[in-house]
């Protein structure tokens, strides 16, 4: 099994696209990764959803632990996401 930890910048992150569904993802260049799916690349399901906005982001310092995070993000229910998404524009 590889146990190699990538190190540098990682994020976990939600967008919300502009038909109010939202998508989970992470990503090493979250800049990049919105550009991508705002040009209609990237991640099937957002493939025609766009524009798309970042509602949430959390930044790691290792791949494994952003991975970590959207798997957690990915199992809550859209009112759990909705909650933590206002509870982020809060505190932004």
């Amino acid at each position: 099994m590889n146990t190699r930890v990538r190190r540098g910048r990682f994020w976990a992150y939600i967008v919300e696209c502009a038909d109010g569904t939202y998508y989970t993802g992470s990503t090493n260049n979250l800049e990049n990764r919105l550009k991508l799916h705002n040009a209609g690349h990237g991640a099937k399901y957002v493939r025609g959803r766009g524009p798309v906005t970042v509602v949430y982001q959390q930044a790691y310092r290792s791949d494994k632990k952003a991975l970590q995070t959207e798997r957690q993000l990915k199992k809550l229910t859209r009112r759990q996401k909705e909650a933590l998404v206002k509870l982020y524009a809060q505190r932004a």
